[in-house]
């Protein structure tokens, strides 16, 4: 796929989506933190759901913190893996209330340094909250780039450093969720909505559906 083509797609794109944004609910880096940790294989209507709830009683890194695990996992017990998740989101708020005074870090290092944010997590909440032009890789964005040809790849880390290669500069702070939002109402996973997309005629996939 040529640099005009990829141009065109972003066009587009940003025209059909003009607020390109996180779906999860927040109102501050921390809750975000939070929300993105707890998304993993997990859906953001879930995650808001509990999220609603445990944000009344707790959202900052002491509150959450002095809840404990077993406290928290009364708010998160219906998303997916919450133990885990749980556990992590309790470690994490003690660094941040020993290290970081209560914040949420502004450096990838730093936030890959908290329990359960990788690469991923990190990216999200380096664009979302700090607005740094990072694209977090999830399975839309993966599936949406092998798609179109956009950047194509095999592993999630090809997929990302084709991203930052080949996005126009113009649309890098908004390609996260421009392509998160067109991969989960539009290029869905079985059977994608071709005929109702507005890039159908310049993308590259193979085996477009009339639908």
């Amino acid at each position: 796929m040529n640099k005009a083509k990829r141009i065109e797609i972003f066009e587009r794109l940003s025209k059909a989506i003009p607020e390109p944004e996180t779906e999860l609910n927040y109102s501050s880096h921390f809750e975000l933190l939070v929300a993105v940790i707890l998304s993993a294989q997990a859906t953001d209507k879930g995650v808001n759901k509990a999220t609603a709830k445990l944000y009344l009683v707790a959202n900052t890194a002491a509150t959450i913190y002095q809840l404990g695990e077993t406290g928290l996992k009364n708010y998160i017990k219906t998303i997916g893996l919450f133990n885990t998740k749980g556990r992590n989101i309790i470690k994490t708020c003690k660094i941040l209330v020993e290290q970081h005074n209560g914040e949420v870090p502004q450096t990838r290092n730093e936030l890959e340094a908290l329990p359960g944010v990788g690469r991923k997590t990190a990216n999200v909440v380096l664009n979302t909250a700090f607005g740094q032009p990072t694209i977090a890789v999830d399975t839309h964005i993966f599936r949406v780039s092998n798609r179109t040809k956009i950047a194509p790849g095999k592993t999630v880390l090809d997929v990302e450093k084709k991203l930052e290669k080949h996005v126009p500069s113009i649309f890098k702070l908004d390609a996260h969720h421009l392509l998160i939002l067109h991969g989960r109402y539009t290029c869905i996973a079985r059977k994608p909505r071709c005929g109702a997309c507005v890039i159908e005629d310049i993308c590259e996939f193979g085996k477009k559906t009339s639908d």
